[in-house]
């Protein structure tokens, strides 16, 4: 029996304990809690890492604990070879489940449900079981695989940050915390805050204020205007032109006698702004459009219309559009906006290709904005690239192809993962190359059936780079 065949049989024989396994870890709600004495990130994160950490020490991995930010479980005491970077934290819950609540997980059509089945306490038993397989079944090492489990992926990375102030990075790094077969290219991150104060108060036709979106790497489905001096009857006919162009819907309701505009539109994520419907930029665009009096905030308005048109989501309004054939297009989406009687704050979140730098893309932007008399702060993280003719890419790629039947090829996303900051940290798997897990949402789940096939090519993966 060859080293493939061993791999597979073990996987097979073993696929009812990792899925007990998946199912123990997705009982805890480990989303972000107060920090308290030795739990970092509150109490669920750290029962997870605590339930992981037996688990890891269960199967005879020997493990270390970072103060309760990473835990560390070692196939060996050789020079470091591998390391697999997963993560035991979890978004909210949220509302809208119905096979299941969200943190008492079943099987149900072959499929774990559960929050977290997927992201990332699924594919991290995954890979539990494949350096399992590698141990057990004796495979010869030259050096160590190590397996990293976090607690902060979902809140900013700082548990990593903790764990690299400490550690070195390994020679090869790899995250479950993708989709197959492999991502080698995350596109940089641009935010922008702008800022305007306003002392000229409200005119007898004016808006009161316009509000939508919570969060800057959402598109906003929904948004709020409040508009004085006007009858609902005023407003209908440029409402429906501007839905019949956005696709975006409004209604109306009279408070107080002041005019409630309420935008409906479609959320997606930032580094996908095309699959979505700007309910914020919308009703700017509406509230743009009608005869309010002339004043420094209606002007601030319809040039921040200009800089951000709907609809327009590739930087091209602040000055920032390009593309190149490894990442493809920048994206750009403002994702918050607020305008009140004394102020304007709008936050935008853009996906740069590789191509971008400071000078291109950053100094480009501020320019921009601030020639039309806005206050601008922003943040810029570069893009991050792996070789994907590299030895390693290519080994993880053949082992893809080995187990799935499938061609190996490398993607570049507007995400980004757990590895953005590894000089050479890429994300394989575990998730297949068609499937919609509901991760984030109601209803999350893990494929069995995936989860097995990752596991095999782990385990192919850990022998064939650390042998």
């Amino acid at each position: 029996m060859n080293i493939t065949e061993k791999i597979t049989k073990y996987i097979d024989e073993h696929t009812d304990e990792m899925v007990a396994d998946t199912m123990r870890l997705c009982a805890v709600n480990s989303e972000k809690g107060a920090y308290g004495e030795g739990k970092p990130y509150g109490d669920g994160p750290f029962k997870a890492l605590c339930e992981a950490m037996d688990l890891c020490e269960k199967y005879g991995f020997d493990v270390k604990n970072y103060d309760n930010y990473v835990a560390t479980a070692d196939m060996n005491d050789k020079e470091s070879g591998l390391d697999i970077l997963a993560h035991m934290d979890v978004v909210p819950a949220g509302d809208g489940w119905t096979v299941t609540e969200a943190y008492k997980p079943v099987v149900k059509d072959g499929r774990i449900y559960g929050r977290g089945s997927s992201d990332d306490k699924g594919p991290a038993m995954c890979a539990l079981y494949a350096m399992r397989a590698v141990k057990e079944l004796g495979l010869p090492l030259s050096r160590n695989c190590r397996l990293i489990l976090g607690t902060d992926e979902e809140s900013g990375s700082s548990d990593i940050k903790h764990y690299y102030a400490i550690e070195k990075e390994a020679p090869m790094t790899f995250s479950p915390d993708g989709e197959f077969p492999l991502i080698n290219v995350e596109k940089g991150q641009f935010r922008g805050s702008i800022t305007k104060s306003f002392d000229s108060g409200l005119k007898a036709k004016d808006f009161v204020y316009i509000k939508g979106g919570t969060t800057i790497n959402i598109v906003p489905g929904k948004a709020e205007a409040r508009l004085k001096g006007f009858e609902i009857n005023e407003i209908t006919e440029c409402a429906k032109a501007v839905e019949d162009s956005t696709g975006v819907s409004f209604s109306f309701c009279e408070e107080a006698g002041d005019v409630i505009i309420s935008a409906e539109g479609k959320g997606a994520h930032a580094s996908t702004p095309e699959n979505g419907k700007n309910a914020a930029i919308a009703l700017c665009t509406l509230v743009s459009k009608l005869t309010v009096e002339e004043s420094e905030r209606s002007a601030a308005l319809k040039t921040l219309v200009e800089l951000f048109p709907y609809g327009v989501t590739d930087g091209s309004g602040i000055g920032i559009k390009m593309s190149d054939e490894v990442s493809h297009a920048t994206t750009c989406t403002l994702d918050i906006v607020e305008i009140t009687e004394t102020g304007l704050t709008a936050k935008w979140d853009a996906r740069t290709c590789v191509s971008a730098n400071e000078e291109n893309c950053v100094e480009v932007a501020k320019k921009n904005v601030t020639s039309k008399g806005f206050e601008v702060e922003t943040s810029f993280i570069p893009a991050h690239v792996v070789d994907g003719d590299s030895d390693f890419v290519k080994t993880l790629l053949a082992c893809y192809e080995k187990y799935t039947g499938k061609k190996g090829e490398c993607l570049a996303i507007g995400g980004g993962t757990y590895v953005h900051e590894l000089k050479n940290g890429v994300a394989f798997g575990a998730v297949g190359d068609t499937t919609d897990t509901h991760m984030h949402g109601a209803d999350e789940f893990m494929i069995i059936e995936e989860m097995k096939t990752a596991a095999k090519i782990f385990a192919e993966a850990i022998y064939e780079l650390c042998k």
